[in-house]
């Protein structure tokens, strides 16, 4: 219920200062969808394909996009520039990105089966981990636990991977099977990894324990993020909702609706202080929802009428919106003036 994701997420009348900032927030997520009439602030330009995946580095610095041109590119958002691109390595498109803490190595996972980690400087391959069985390896995510040294990723072939990035191995060093369908998101939280699957199933994982936790949505599970208490989780599924769940108690807190997702594998996230829900959808419009009344804040078409919106990222600490286009410019869109 409302008082469950009120408690859960920490917003209540004991801290005004919690809602002033939220209201901060809204008045410049007004700016956004003004700017939506008038186009992005800015349009980064690169990419020769649709753009896939969207990823900041933690301080919210530098944006990670891959894409169907088979490349990996990173950015500099506020001055709309490309700093690096990373071609060579993927024979197919590139579905899923992650940055290190440290801000030295970028993950990558496509249509090829394989995993990369990639030098950021130098541009260099690092690692190349093989072992799915199926050709699309759909999310990656590091373990921040670990300090990046393991890499987890979910694909095509029901699998969850664990990866050591330290060694010379390219096998995997955990390889999960409890999905009865294809692996779509991957998030990991201190020893646990959750991952959603078509199978209708959001999955955690203790990988100390080996405890599995698993609650059953039944559409298929599109995307999986944490809140930054990362004590609830945001679940993408394909029947056009966005949920949000109590992760000690599986409860169904909140409920977005408002967006076309039935067909196609879109993000959904959380601003940076879990006061907003933001989803593209199918039309090509983008929603943002208020998280506790679960009402729609504001929308704006974000890409063209009829082209999904699949992928897009909030910046860390920020008040920057990027969205992907399925032509290949990846548009920033700014929470202020």
């Amino acid at each position: 219920g409302r008082a469950g994701s009120v408690s859960v997420l920490g917003y209540g009348d004991a801290d005004p200062r919690r809602e002033v900032r939220r209201l901060l927030l809204a008045l410049r997520m007004a700016i956004v969808v003004e700017g939506g009439d008038r186009g992005p602030a800015l349009t980064l330009v690169g990419h020769e394909g649709a753009v896939l995946c969207l990823r900041f580095n933690e301080l919210g610095t530098y944006l990670v996009s891959g894409g169907k041109d088979r490349s990996v590119r990173l950015w500099n958002p506020r001055r709309g520039t490309l700093i690096k691109t990373y071609q060579g390595a993927h024979a197919h498109e590139v579905r899923g990105v992650a940055v290190s803490q440290a801000n030295d190595k970028i993950a990558s996972c496509g249509g090829d089966r394989q995993v990369f980690l990639h030098d950021v400087s130098t541009g260099r391959v690092l690692r190349r981990f093989k072992g799915h069985d199926t050709k699309d390896v759909n999310a990656i995510s590091f373990a921040r636990e670990t300090k990046d040294s393991v890499l987890f990723s979910g694909g095509y072939d029901a699998t969850l991977r664990a990866w050591d990035c330290r060694s010379s191995s390219a096998e995997a060093i955990q390889v999960l099977r409890s999905f009865k369908d294809s692996v779509t998101s991957v998030a990991t939280c201190g020893h646990e990894v959750i991952a959603g699957s078509v199978d209708g199933a959001v999955r955690s994982f203790d990988v100390r324990t080996g405890r599995v936790v698993t609650d059953t949505l039944h559409p298929p599970v599109t995307s999986v993020s944490l809140s930054s208490d990362s004590q609830c989780v945001l679940v993408g599924v394909l029947d056009d909702k966005i949920g949000l769940l109590d992760r000690s108690s599986g409860d169904l807190l909140a409920q977005y609706k408002g967006h076309s997702n039935s067909k196609f594998k879109l993000d959904s996230v959380l601003t940076h202080d879990d006061a907003y829900v933001i989803s593209g959808s199918e039309d090509g419009r983008c929603f943002l929802w208020d998280l506790v009344e679960s009402t729609v804040a504001q929308s704006f078409q974000a890409n063209e009428v009829g082209t999904a919106l699949a992928a897009l990222a909030w910046q860390p600490e920020g008040d920057c919106l990027v969205t992907g286009a399925a032509r290949g410019d990846i548009r920033v869109w700014k929470g202020c003036g």
